[in-house]
């Protein structure tokens, strides 16, 4: 499936799903990793990641299309085009789009580094747990306000 391709596409699905038009440009790009599709608000048009079509099929790839044109369509009206706004939500479960695409086999999530660094309170004992090196000079315990102490890696164990 080529853009032209996928344009009818989106545009078929917009009139079908939303019964509004798509006036903009719909394309692939294969340089998309951890997403399905992604919807620009300055220019209006969407990605869709073709790995996705290659591996889970058409009817995966409709549910990511009807995703991204929950965001296009919602910010031309000025309504919650995020996430996490009702009015997003709310129309992504009337047209059937998905929440979340499905994981390409290769592609792995981001994994978390365990915490290096440890600031105790010299006042109450409360520790904290952080992964970058900080200045405890700059910072002041969060349940007495007592000064912090910050110990290495190697006196963690």
């Amino acid at each position: 499936m080529d853009d032209d391709a996928l344009q009818a596409w989106v545009e078929r699905i917009s009139l079908e799903s939303f019964g509004l038009p798509f006036r903009h440009r719909a394309t692939f790009n294969r340089r998309l990793r951890s997403t399905g599709g992604r919807y620009f608000l300055k220019t209006h048009n969407i990605e869709i990641n073709p790995k996705q079509l290659e591996q889970f099929g058409p009817e995966e790839t409709a549910k990511i299309i009807k995703h991204e044109l929950c965001h296009y369509h919602l910010h031309l009206m000025n309504r919650g085009y995020r996430h996490r706004d009702r009015d997003f939500m709310e129309l992504l479960v009337k047209v059937g789009g998905s929440r979340y695409c499905r994981h390409l086999p290769g592609s792995r999530p981001r994994v978390t580094k365990p915490p290096r660094y440890m600031l105790k309170c010299v006042s109450c004992g409360t520790e904290y747990l952080r992964k970058r090196r900080m200045d405890p000079r700059r910072y002041a315990c969060g349940n007495c306000g007592g000064k912090l102490r910050l110990f290495m890696p190697c006196q963690l164990i």
